[in-house]
Parts: structure tokens; sequence; C-alpha cells
């Protein structure tokens, strides 16, 4: 009688569990492609515009006299044309960046640790190639992680530690900051979990009032 009634339930779970696995798998998917649309229209919009406007700067000075209030006024014009350049440049490369998809995922975070406003050990010990997916969608965790540290923890140094084992990337992430890191619903560390879930892993936080800060992160990585 119990097989009778549980037996039908049970393959009806085990159906939903893989909906619920594939509908993850199709919104990081839905994501990246999104991503790449982003980082494209940036590039060949945005960006190309900016250049123009540079090329018209130049034309006008060369019809300025040199110490004229218009003179300086373009110069001011150029070095702000200048910074945003710069600004949508980082855009475009934190959004699609080339040494991810050239070197993978430990040259991508070595690179951002570089550029990062406070010193960072990266301590990774991967496989030279992951699963696109797992790779991409843990350099923005990492990445996200890592921004969140630089903005709001007062930290002094940082660390980025990764493995692979038995079929598990495990990734620690620390700092020296403030903790007190709030995990509920709707703060930055919950939509960290969400990415970490939709890859069937999981997330732990450890933050006490003064610190330091723990994320530890478990991501099931198989290859074929």
């Amino acid at each position: 009688m119990a097989r009778t009634f549980l037996a039908p339930r049970d393959r009806e779970l085990a159906e939903e569990l893989r909906e619920v696995r594939a509908s993850q798998v199709r919104l990081l998917d839905a994501f990246d492609a999104e991503r790449v649309r982003i980082e494209r229209d940036l590039h060949d919009g945005a960006q190309q515009r900016l250049v123009s406007l540079g090329m018209t700067l130049g034309m006008l000075r060369l019809d300025t006299p040199p110490d004229s209030p218009q003179a300086e006024l373009l110069t001011q014009a150029e070095a702000q044309l200048s910074t945003a350049h710069q600004e949508l440049r980082a855009l475009i490369r934190g959004l699609n960046p080339p040494v991810l998809a050239d070197h993978g995922l430990v040259a991508a975070i070595e690179d951002y640790a570089a550029r990062f406003p406070i010193p960072v050990t990266v301590d990774l010990r991967l496989p030279e190639e992951l699963p696109r997916q797992v790779e991409t969608t843990m350099y923005y965790l990492i990445n996200e992680a890592m921004t969140n540290i630089a903005k709001h923890s007062g930290a002094a140094r940082a660390e980025v530690r990764g493995r692979y084992h038995a079929d598990l990337l495990i990734f620690d992430i620390t700092d020296d900051g403030r903790g007190g890191v709030n995990t509920e619903a709707g703060s930055g560390v919950s939509g960290l979990a969400d990415r970490v879930k939709a890859l069937d892993g999981r997330m732990r936080v450890s933050s006490p009032a003064g610190g330091p800060t723990l994320l530890h992160v478990e991501v099931p990585c198989r290859f074929a």
C-alpha cells in the first residue's frame, strides 16, 4: 500500500526537481546571452560615439586660439571625455573580460585582483579548463564578492582561495574588515547565494561583528 501511494509521488518529485534544475540552467544561459549583448552594444554604440566626439573636439581645437577661454573649456571637455572612455572600457572589460575567455578562471581572477584597490592574495589550484557555465558564473560571483569587500567592509586585505576536490569546486573568500555582513533576503549576499544555487551548489557566510568575514562556496563540477 505504501509503495502504491508513495511511488508515483516520488516520480513526480524527481521530475519537478529535474525541471527546476533545467530552469536554473536556462536562466544562467539567458544571463550569459544578455551580458554578451550588452557588451556588444556598448562596444559598437556608446564607445564608438565617444571616439567620434573625441575627433570632433580635436577638430575644434585646430580652430581655437591656444590662450582663449574656449581652449580651456576644450581641455576640460577632453579630460572628461577621457575619463568617461576609461570608465566605459572598464565596464566592457568587466562584462566580458577577454582574459577569462582566453586564459581561464585563474588568470581572470589574478588579473582582477591585481587591479583591486586593496591587496588581495590569490591562491587558486584549479583545473586549467572548466565547464564554461561554471567558469563564467564563478568569475562573476567572485568579482561581485570582492566588489562588496571594497565598497562595504573597510578591509585592509583580502584573500581568494580555490581548490578542486572530489568533483567539487571549493572557494573561500575572506577579508579582515568590520564584519557583520547581512545575510537576509534582498542583500547582496543573497544574490550571490542565488547564483550558487543555480549551479546546484551551496554557500555559507561567517561574518561576526568586528570581522573577519568568510564566504565559503562549494559547486559541483564534473568533467565528461
